[in-house]
């Protein structure tokens, strides 16, 4: 930035090094600004795992049934994944500014109607416009910090984004399973207010990085956003709900994938024929945002898929509470914290695709070593492999963000940000999907095989229900019954186990596969990316 401020001439003139001073004093005004913007995205992108810990309270809460609170989640999520698309139209129309501050101002005040809501429909209702509203702030952070920012602050800058979008998932159930602990439920959606109004203020007083083109708004295409929302929402349902519900031996999801499949149609015919589509897909013709999408989208997988496979462990196996499973769970949040700057030192002096190569390899070392789980493990087990996710999604995170959005031209920014991070979301949507029906197909096929084992007269299961009978004397006549029930549940935590075993293989695979992909991807110009055309 070339803001220079000196005065030339005349008696008591300011030495040469003086405009020195005001340059320093914009760039710390900025750098608070989106310090702070940063912060308004970690509260939407932590809303959805701080919740997720704590739906079986909420649930108690509301007296909901067990369909009914699996949409506190759902409702957040097709919102979100519709407003982020859209949030690059609405941040040129309505500018940087005015967007961030209505979305935090909006989603503060939606967290305060969850807080209060008293039955599961009030709830559903304001989580989606919690996620719809909040949905807003997170890619508008990642065009600023490539718009705002010169090439010589990228280093500095992109591992605060990497570390924020993914460190808040990560420690997403530490917090709830905290706040629901200590305090309840409610608190979870509390904590948001005040430093939602901090953040709003500061936004609306310190953000000056564009202006408004409300002209823009004349031409808003309504029919694209229809077939924007069909699309993205109804696929969004399928994903979330088609495991719990069969897939399409239901009715409402194969609906809502005729739903989606229709909509995609119509959604890519306006934003190639619209005159101002509400998605602007040209940016797929950029090689290096096409293949930083498609790692984006992988990453996806690894982010969720894995922030919610290990609390899922913990819970079904070891039977740990949310708190338990949160102070688990931390050794990752805390190895990205770690790995952040070496990132972004790292970004700027080597070959990002080599940084994206070894992340990915890491990646697949802590699934491959996660693969050996057992009915036993416990935290020391799980150690290393949180480490390796928590040190590989920065890897991977800084050098992806920076080759996808530090090598697009300033006026694509707003647009291929909110591709860039819809694509992260769908790819979690997406592995999540896979990851539930692998579980559920794999842990049917292993307790068929357990099963064909444990029979009567072979010599280790009979001795082994006479221990567990033994030990179950004090019930009398029910202690062969309830030695039977215990053997039956032993077969069973001993299948989903080998179920987990056989997800973390098959993730391994994937993540292998993509650390070879990597070369795909053009070198910048420099180490890092680079700024947008500053």
């Amino acid at each position: 930035m070339s803001t220079t401020t000196a005065v030339r001439g005349g008696p008591g003139a300011p030495s040469p090094a003086a405009p020195a001073a005001p340059v320093a004093g914009v760039e710390g005004r900025r750098m608070f600004a989106f310090i702070a913007m940063v912060f308004g995205m970690f509260m939407a992108i932590l809303d959805i795992q701080i919740v997720s810990a704590s739906l079986s309270e909420i649930q108690a809460g509301l007296s909901a049934s067990a369909d009914e609170i699996s949409w506190v989640q759902t409702a957040y999520l097709i919102a979100e994944v519709v407003m982020i698309p859209l949030s690059g139209f609405l941040s040129r129309a309505l500018s940087t500014r005015w967007l961030f501050a209505a979305s935090c101002a909006g989603f503060t005040v939606m967290s305060f109607m969850c807080a209060t809501a008293t039955s599961i429909e009030q709830m559903i209702v304001y989580r989606a416009l919690q996620g719809f509203i909040g949905g807003g702030m997170i890619p508008t952070v990642f065009a600023a910090a490539y718009s705002v920012f010169p090439r010589e602050k990228q280093p500095v800058v992109a591992p605060i984004i990497g570390l924020v979008a993914t460190l808040a998932p990560t420690i997403g159930p530490t917090i709830g399973g905290y706040l629901t602990e200590l305090f309840s439920w409610h608190w979870l959606f509390l904590i948001n207010i005040v430093p939602g109004i901090f953040v709003t203020i500061a936004v609306v007083a310190l953000v000056d990085f564009d202006e408004p083109n409300l002209a823009l708004l004349d031409r808003f295409d309504w029919a694209g956003l229809a077939f924007m929302a069909g699309f993205l929402g109804s696929l969004e349902y399928v994903l979330e709900e088609g495991t719990r519900k069969d897939w399409f031996e239901d009715a409402g999801i194969t609906f809502f994938a005729v739903v989606s499949a229709l909509s995609a149609i119509g959604f890519f015919w306006r934003a190639f024929t619209a005159r101002e589509p509400v998605v602007d897909l040209k940016a797929f013709g950029n090689r290096n945002f096409a293949t930083g999408s498609a790692f984006s989208f992988a990453m996806g997988i690894g982010l969720y898929g894995l922030t919610y496979l290990y609390p899922v462990y913990l819970a079904r196996v070891r039977d740990y509470s949310a708190l338990m499973i949160g102070e688990t769970m931390f050794v990752s949040g805390l190895a990205m914290f770690v790995t952040a700057p070496i990132a972004g030192r790292l970004s700027a002096k080597i070959d990002p695709r080599l940084m994206i190569a070894i992340g990915f390899l890491g990646f697949g070392l802590g699934t491959w070593k996660a693969s050996a789980i057992t009915v036993d493990w416990d935290f020391w087990e799980l150690l290393w492999p949180q480490i390796l996710r928590g040190v590989s999604l920065m890897l991977c995170m800084v050098p992806i963000t920076n080759v996808s959005l530090g090598t697009m031209p300033p006026a694509a920014l707003k647009n291929a940000s909110g591709l860039f991070n819809v694509t992260r979301n769908l790819g979690g949507a997406v592995g999540l999907a896979i990851i539930n029906t692998v579980i559920s197909n794999r842990t049917d096929l292993h307790l068929e095989r357990l099963s064909e084992s444990v029979v009567w007269g072979r010599e280790p299961v009979d001795e082994m229900l006479a221990t567990i009978t033994a030990g179950l004397s004090s019930l009398g006549s029910d202690a062969s019954t309830a030695a039977l029930a215990q053997l039956k549940q032993i077969v069973q935590g001993q299948a989903t186990v080998m179920a987990f075993a056989d997800v973390f293989v098959l993730l391994t695979v994937l993540f292998v596969v993509l650390s070879f992909a990597a070369p795909l991807m053009r070198r910048p110009s420099q180490p890092g990316g680079g700024g947008g055309g500053h």
